[in-house]
C-alpha cells in the first residue's frame, strides 16, 4: 500500500513538473490538513498557518521546474512547511504563545528520554542564564514554578506591567536565540 501512495506521488511531482495545474490541485488536497495541523501546533494561529501552506504551494508551483525531491513529496512538503514556519517565527509574526506552546510540550514524559528534548532543554538553559538577573528570576517563577504575573509580582514586591516586561525581554532572547532549534 505504502508503494502505491509512492507511485501516486511520483507520476503528481511528473505531472506538476510538466505544468499539470491539476497535479498541483492533487498534492494541494491529498497533503493541505496534515500541513496545516503541522505548522498549527507550532504557531497556534489558523491565519498565519493558511498563509504558510498558500506561500509553500506558490513556491512549490513556481519552481515546478527545477524541484528536486530526494525523499518523498510528503518528507519535501514537511520540511518546506517547517521552513516556512521558521520564517515566519524569525519574522516576529508569531507571539509569545510559541513558547508556552514549547514549555507544555517539553512537560510530557514522552519527550523526557529525547535525545532532542535534552538538546532543547540545554540551549533553552543556556539562554535563560544569559538573562539579566531579575529577568531570569521571574522567567523561572513563571515557567518552572508555574506561577501567575500577580504572584510573581507580589514575591518580588514589583508590578505586574514590570513581570510582563520581563517575561517579554525573556521570551524575546529565547525567541532569537533558539530560532530552528525549538522546531524539533
Amino acid at each position: 500500500m505504502a508503494e502505491k501512495v509512492a507511485i501516486s506521488d511520483v507520476q503528481l511531482i511528473d505531472r506538476l513538473k510538466s505544468g499539470d495545474e491539476s497535479a498541483l490541485t492533487a498534492i494541494y488536497k491529498k497533503y493541505w490538513q496534515q500541513l496545516f495541523l503541522s505548522a498549527y501546533n507550532v504557531l497556534k494561529d489558523k491565519q498565519a498557518c493558511e498563509d504558510v501552506i498558500q506561500e509553500l504551494f506558490i513556491k512549490l508551483w513556481n519552481s515546478r521546474n527545477s524541484i528536486q525531491i530526494a525523499v518523498s513529496l510528503k518528507a519535501y512538503l514537511y520540511a518546506s512547511i517547517r521552513y516556512e514556519v521558521y520564517r515566519q517565527i524569525r519574522a516576529g509574526v508569531v507571539t509569545s504563545d510559541v513558547f508556552d506552546v514549547l514549555t507544555n510540550s517539553l512537560q510530557s514524559p514522552a519527550t523526557h528520554e529525547n535525545l532532542e528534548y535534552k538538546e532543547l532543554v540545554s540551549q533553552v538553559n543556556s539562554v535563560v542564564e544569559t538573562l539579566p538577573e531579575k529577568c531570569r528570576e521571574v522567567y523561572k517563577l513563571s515557567r518552572e514554578e508555574y506561577l501567575t504575573h500577580k504572584q510573581i509580582a507580589s514575591r518580588l514586591n514589583i508590578s505586574t506591567k514590570t513581570v510582563e516586561n520581563h517575561l517579554t525581554k525573556a521570551l524575546k532572547q529565547l525567541r532569537t536565540s533558539l530560532g530552528t532549534l525549538f522546531l524539533l
